[in-house]
């Protein structure tokens, strides 16, 4: 990686948070500051300071100091997101959750669970159906992102079509505003309209408004039984057509996932999944309830789908063999470098009744610009991820996906969808987010941002595009991570295989 601001810390700012924090927490050499100033797109920019809170209180502190100096400072979760939203931009402080990161009550009477931000999601999957509850939010990245990036992000998942995400299982949040003034809620109650929902007005915003020190999560009881069946048709259209009717019957599946042709061609290569030759595209559905309830609810699915033109349904026999099928699914993102040595992912958002003209439309768009176009993601919710494969040597090539880009925002708007359907707007996406929100739009979240962080110190440079922000001024390139694992990149911020 390549620094991109000052080579070394300011004492100052050192001394500052040597106040708040212990000197063991406060990391300033090179190396550590490397490992924190980048996220899942690889883009990376050099902190000046990395901190590791342990309390609301600490970082509070930190707040204070960045304050009264006028320092950036970005919150950092596991560093899994997909947009830059946790690269410091402008240098200034990388305020790492990680050591806040325990399950102080699980509630079964009340079924809440209380946390802190770094706790592991899939940690918290684990504790709470191990005494019969569930927590539905399934983030792909669930076995190393926390529920405090989950919130801050309003991640959602496969599972999402029918529990809903972060969003709706977050009761209450403690959080730090930018001066240091520290906002707690106590309430556990399942129904409050007590003036303004700062909860859910906080969750979503991507550290830019406040930081999330501690989550109240919503559980419900754990599912008798679940059922996975894959489903393929030997036409795109009837298989994103199958997903709205589907749910036009009434059956909710808890997951509906969409592989495209190019998807599939992927997974029969890197086996462990039976796919017939004939398809071009695969729906995975999953049932979930009472025993009685999934048997129902399986055979409504898979007449859906046969009547929508599938040429197979079959169920999956055992857990291991579901197990498989979701192992192929994840594996989807890295297998497509070999389409291509460099991909720019979207994740766009239409209404489920639109899907097939969405489908349609990425088809037109990679005929129409000549690129390899990979799509897969949340067919249930018409949540796609538009996977565009390039080569970031051909100059000519990423022109054309960076027009290729502005196309499929500018047509899932039209669509009546959005730009980012769960990975945020970040740094990447910034420029793009006025195509969806217009100017007044786009006003009111400034206003918003004025009126929580007038100084401007918190994440800036994200969501809202041509802000000024503290510190060291806007950095004059990103880097890619030429050690690291590729990762996807986004609205044009290739990163090639290395």
């Amino acid at each position: 990686m390549t620094a991109l601001s000052r080579t070394e810390p300011a004492p100052a700012l050192v001394d500052a948070l040597s106040a708040a924090l212990s000197r063991e927490r406060i990391r300033t050499d090179r190396a550590e500051r490397l490992c924190y100033g980048y996220d899942a797109t690889r883009l990376s920019a050099m902190p000046d300071v990395v901190v590791f809170p342990e309390s609301a209180a600490e970082v509070a502190a930190v707040l204070r100091v960045a304050n009264r100096l006028r320092i950036p400072v970005v919150p950092r979760g596991a560093g899994t997101g997909f947009v830059g939203g946790s690269v410091p931009v402008n240098g200034g402080i990388v305020l790492s959750l990680e050591r806040m990161n325990r399950i102080l009550e699980i509630d079964r009477d009340n079924l809440v669970a209380r946390v802190q931000p770094g706790v592991i999601t899939a940690d918290l999957h684990r504790a709470v159906e191990a005494v019969g509850l569930f927590y539905p939010p399934d983030p792909s990245s669930s076995a190393s992102c926390t529920l405090g990036g989950n919130a801050a992000c309003a991640a959602t998942g496969p599972r999402s079509v029918k529990y809903g995400g972060t969003r709706d299982y977050v009761l209450a949040l403690d959080a730090v505003l930018p001066n240091g003034d520290i906002l707690t809620n106590p309430s556990r109650a399942v129904k409050r309209v007590a003036g303004y929902d700062l909860a859910r007005l906080l969750v979503g915003t991507e550290g830019t408004l406040g930081v999330i020190t501690g989550l109240t999560l919503r559980l419900l009881p754990l599912p008798e039984a679940v059922r996975t069946l894959l489903v393929a048709f030997d036409d795109v259209t009837a298989a994103a057509r199958a997903v709205s009717d589907t749910i036009a019957r009434a059956v909710v599946p808890r997951a509906c996932e969409f592989m495209d042709a190019r998807s599939l061609e992927l997974v029969r290569a890197h086996g462990g999944v039976e796919i017939p030759a004939a398809a071009r595209a695969l729906l995975v559905l999953e049932v979930d309830g009472s025993a009685a309830e999934v048997e129902r609810d399986a055979a409504r699915v898979a007449e859906v789908c046969r009547a929508a033109g599938a040429i197979e349904v079959r169920h999956a026999a055992t857990a291991d063999e579901a197990r498989r099928v979701w192992a192929a699914r994840k594996a989807l993102s890295q297998a497509m470098y070999e389409v291509a040595p460099t991909k720019i992912n979207e994740d766009v958002v239409v209404p489920r009744s639109r899907l097939p003209e969405l489908v349609r439309a990425v088809d037109e768009l990679a005929t129409r610009h000549d690129l390899p176009i990979v799509c897969f993601g949340h067919a249930g919710e018409g949540n796609l991820h538009v996977n565009i494969m390039v080569d970031s040597a051909d100059a000519g090539r990423m022109e054309r996906a960076g027009r290729a880009v502005r196309e499929l925002f500018e047509t899932v708007v039209r669509l009546e969808g959005s730009v980012s359907g769960e990975h945020g707007i970040g740094l990447t996406k910034a420029a793009y987010l006025p195509i969806e929100v217009g100017p007044l739009g786009l006003d009111v979240m400034r206003r918003i941002k004025q009126a929580f962080d007038p100084l401007g110190v918190l994440n800036p440079g994200k969501i809202l595009p041509g802000g000024e922000a503290p510190g060291n001024g806007p950095v004059d390139e990103l880097a890619g991570d030429p050690a690291g694992d590729p990762a996807d990149a986004r609205s044009g911020a290739a990163v090639p295989r290395r």
